[in-house]
């Protein structure tokens, strides 16, 4: 018999307090949600707080009762007549915080499944050819589209959810088709499928293959260039119609992805074992896979790629309630939503009327603090 992932070493009685019986193991489980719930409703408390800077700080600072009055009035009243605080509200600050829940949410969330899937600590989403493989499609389609490179936001956001999907599927492919994929019955290899090691490998390849190819698009045409420059430094630029297109595809990744939790847990036990809990490796696998190809593509897709979020936010996640799977992945995607929009709001405020693109303050903020953060605490063998 499998004892739950995060139950204590000697299992004690379903309901006894702590310490209420000496001599008796302690039971852990009790302390453990309450802190685990606290740091859930924290979260939550920050997020709304991010939300309320996100639409109040900007070049033109807005009060936070005007801030309310203006979502109170609704976005009718961002109409020709409409007062000016209604259209900063509505039309410019609604779209980019919600892209910035949408981004962040979705990479924290990826993040602590493709270091989950990959027991690889350093392991990013961006390593399954994902961000290239959708930067790839949005310059391919900028010369062969655009009109003078210039990109509608919806073929962007289909280009681009397109190439993140093939490129991912390429690199499921490669791994699978690998001779340590068909091993079944090894240690860390699965049915006819996705070994972490080999799928780490050739995410590697394939991303520096689809890499060079964007470099080849772009040096060869003026037009891809032109709409590559603008994509690529990820940005929460996108109006209400990105927002639109690329929510639901989020949403989804997001149910495949909490769903997935329980498989990731009993695959830190192990492949036998996980078996043996009755788990269909190979199938826990493919959704692990599948819930990351669509969440980095929805958040690449909207605001371009977006660096660190997928590498630090688990690793928060994980200080903060420990690395079971139900619990970290909620939590990294509450933390990476309110790193987004901080870093946002930071963008916005650090060069006065112009603005600093969030990919670019994750990248300057990100590399020091994960330094950090290595520093501090050991990294969690997974």
């Amino acid at each position: 018999m499998i004892a739950p992932v995060d139950a204590p070493a000697t299992p004690a009685r379903p309901g006894r307090r702590s310490g209420s019986h000496p001599g008796q193991p302690l039971d852990l489980r009790p302390a453990q949600t309450a802190r685990r719930s606290a740091v859930v409703l924290l979260l939550v408390l920050g997020v709304l707080l991010a939300v309320l800077a996100s639409l109040a700080l900007g070049s033109r600072a807005l009060a936070p009762a005007t801030v309310l009055e203006a979502l109170r009035a609704g976005p009718a009243a961002a109409g020709p007549g409409g007062s000016e605080a209604s259209v900063i509200v509505w039309q410019l600050r609604v779209p980019r915080t919600l892209l910035g829940l949408l981004a962040g949410a979705a990479l924290g969330v990826a993040g602590g499944l493709m270091q989950g899937l990959t027991r690889n600590p350093l392991a990013d989403p961006g390593l399954l050819g994902v961000t290239q493989g959708a930067a790839l499609a949005v310059v391919v389609a900028a010369v062969t589209l655009g009109a003078g490179g210039v990109l509608t936001p919806t073929t962007t956001v289909t280009a681009a959810l397109l190439g993140a999907a093939a490129g991912a599927l390429v690199v499921v492919g490669i791994a699978a088709g690998g001779p340590r994929g068909r091993a079944s019955t090894t240690s860390t290899g699965s049915a006819g499928g996705t070994d972490p090691l080999t799928l780490v490998l050739a995410g590697a390849a394939v991303t520096a293959l689809l890499g060079a190819l964007v470099q080849a698009v772009v040096l060869a045409d003026a037009t891809g260039l032109q709409a590559f420059r603008f994509w690529a430094v990820g940005a929460l630029t996108g109006t209400g119609g990105v927002v639109a297109l690329a929510a639901p595809v989020a949403a989804v990744g997001l149910v495949l992805g909490l769903l997935g939790a329980r498989g990731l847990d009993l695959l830190a036990l192990g492949d036998d074992l996980a078996r043996g809990a009755g788990l269909r490796v190979g199938a826990a696998r493919g959704l692990g896979v599948a819930a990351v190809v669509v969440l980095v593509g929805a958040a690449t897709a909207a605001c371009g790629p977006i660096g660190f979020v997928g590498l630090v936010v688990p690793h928060l996640a994980r200080a903060l309630v420990g690395p079971v799977h139900r619990w970290l992945l909620p939590v990294a995607g509450l933390c990476g939503a309110v790193l987004v929009l901080v870093a946002d709001v930071l963008g916005r405020l650090v060069v006065g009327a112009g603005e600093v693109p969030v990919g670019v303050v994750l990248a300057v903020l990100g590399g020091p603090a994960f330094v950090v953060l290595v520093r501090r605490r050991r990294l969690v063998a997974l």
